[in-house]
């Protein structure tokens, strides 16, 4: 007979987990530290939000299972914000977390259970699949089938019972479950579905193609890059396929609300749009503006999502690896004789372009234009760097920020909030020690989750802090704005945050001008240990999406 809490944990060795991101309670601490003892290295945070967040940025840098332990009851709840993030990511995330204990049958109790949660409807609600160990013998399986939903990505839960934990299995009663199935191949699309698609193509002179994160994760980018080479079409990506072309000379950058005005000059002439794994989302389409009214090809491994946001004139189901070869053998070298897209002059003129003449410059002597702030850190942070982004107005700074490619990209604005983006960070720099992540934060979201500063310390993760201060709530000080209602609400006093962080044990520095951000050139360039940048930005300079976004509530629908 062993402890049903040390069984568990022998059967998370043997699936391969090797760290766990939590914060432990009560009803956790005993099978927290059983996993800390077998090996298994728990990293604490300092919030289950953060916690839940760690275990997806890991999922995200690895492409592995991100766990998280955490307690029951409040717990769970203040949880609930980053297990949702979690379930719309795609990572696959597995929560293990704490529950009352398993009814003994008495009639009457010691009293009411403060910590009492409706965990299974909450979650279940929030669409996060859950599984409860209601016994030792159905302990192991519950383990196994949560984790099995985790890995087909998005947030799976386990609910451990207090007593179940503690209490002994028969081995004999539980024998271990079978091991995780292995991801599923991709699938092929159809032929019919490729052959209407090269039709559209075929009878195109300036076509566009468009890839997201999903044609990264398919591993197409090569594909891609010679069907666009064959059939004369310019490249471009969704937000979350950030960088995925760049070098290649017909390389657009991102469409929609972080596009350039090359970019959008260059799309607007487009005559046929073919879409990889990309899901055409608001900000993609910039509200449904971003692309001309063209006949459209969409290529996803789900069929569901498919038109799900924007219309598809061509469905096709598949792989986009595959779809992209299918292509290929279906339109042989040759099939685009006239190609514009690839002249002299349209080479040339993305050649010339600089995008940091596409903005006026608004610093002021005590602070930085955020644009400006970004052309600046693309020089002097190292070339190779993870970004992982929360949310806000500060957001206009993406396309000022080269990565390596879009699997070293991260928005954490699944769930549309902000805050999200601190605990995320930490699980990349674990996954990605040898590598420079960078955080980009509002102050907003900062103060949200300051706490972190001491977890970035004590557990020795590598990590670089852009706060992009403006001392207010950006977003929404532009929409109050833009309304022509007052603001004072959403504006904050200036405070320097820098000696917080140093306080913690950070090389913190704040930046007004950006004569500051200059002098930091040799810390940046190769840092060592964390780093916290307070950066004072003009609050004045709106993201472009934020008159988007008003434009659009505003619109008649």
């Amino acid at each position: 007979m062993t402890a049903t809490y040390q069984v568990l944990v022998d059967d998370m060795k043997a699936m391969g987990i090797g760290q766990v991101f939590g914060l432990m309670s009560d009803d956790t601490a005993v099978f927290a530290t059983a996993l800390d003892n077998s090996g298994i290295r728990l990293y604490g945070a300092r919030h289950e939000n953060n916690a839940i967040a760690m275990a997806e940025g890991y999922s995200y840098a690895t492409g592995g299972l991100g766990v998280a332990v955490i307690g029951r009851g409040p717990a769970t709840a203040n949880g609930l914000h980053a297990a949702t993030y979690a379930s719309r990511s795609g990572s696959k995330v597995l929560i293990i977390s704490g529950e009352a204990a398993v009814p003994s049958g008495a009639v009457n109790t010691l009293g009411p259970d403060y910590k009492g949660f409706n965990a299974v409807g909450v979650l279940g609600a929030a669409g996060i699949r859950t599984f409860v160990a209601s016994s030792p013998d159905t302990a192991r399986g519950a383990l196994a089938d949560a984790a099995a939903a985790a890995m087909q990505g998005g947030a799976a839960a386990l609910l451990l019972p207090v007593n179940v934990q503690l209490a002994d299995m028969d081995l004999a009663k539980a024998p271990p479950p079978a091991g995780l199935k292995p991801p599923r191949p991709p699938a092929a699309p159809r032929p019919q579905a490729i052959e209407a698609a090269a039709a559209l193509l075929r009878q195109s002179r300036k076509p566009l193609i468009l890839a997201g994160l999903g044609a990264h994760r398919a591993g197409a980018k090569a594909e891609i890059e010679q069907l666009a080479d064959r059939i004369g079409a310019l490249l471009a990506t969704s937000a979350r396929g950030k960088d995925m072309f760049r070098g290649h000379p017909a390389n657009l950058g991102i469409v929609g609300s972080f596009s350039h005005s090359a970019a959008r000059r260059l799309i607007d002439q487009a005559d046929c749009v073919l879409v990889f794994g990309a899901g055409l989302n608001i900000l993609t389409m910039s509200f449904g503006n971003s692309l001309p009214k063209v006949p459209l090809i969409q290529v996803d491994a789900e069929r569901s999502h498919i038109g799900r946001w924007y219309p598809a004139d061509v469905a096709v189901a598949g792989d986009a690896k595959l779809a992209a070869q299918a292509l290929l053998d279906a339109l042989p070298p040759g099939s685009n004789a006239d190609r514009p897209f690839r002249s002299e002059e349209t080479l040339k003129f993305l050649a010339d372009f600089d995008i940091a003449r596409d903005f006026e410059p608004a610093n002021t002597p005590r602070t930085v234009d955020p644009r400006a702030l970004g052309v600046a850190l693309e020089k002097l942070l190292p070339p190779c760097r993870n970004l992982v982004y929360d949310a806000g107005n500060f957001l206009g700074i993406v396309p000022y920020l080269s990565v390596p490619g879009p699997g070293y990209f991260k928005f954490t604005s699944d769930f549309a909030s902000i805050g999200l983006g601190f605990g995320t960070a930490l699980g990349v720099a674990k996954a990605r020690p040898d590598e420079t992540t960078v955080l980009v934060i509002g102050d907003g979201g900062f103060l949200m989750t300051m706490g972190e500063l001491e977890t970035v310390v004590r557990e020795d993760l590598p990590l670089v802090i852009v706060l992009m201060n403006d001392c207010a709530y950006g977003a929404e000080l532009h929409f109050l704005k833009m309304r022509e209602l007052p603001v004072a609400k959403s504006v904050f006093p200036d405070v320097d945050y820098a000696p917080i962080a140093e306080a913690f044990g950070f090389q913190a520095t704040t930046v007004r001008t950006l004569d500051d951000l200059a002098k930091l050139a040799p810390l940046l360039a190769k840092p060592e240990g964390p780093i916290f940048l307070d950066c004072k930005l003009n609050a004045a300079v709106a993201a472009p999406f934020m008159s988007e976004f008003h434009e659009f509530e505003t619109r008649k629908h």
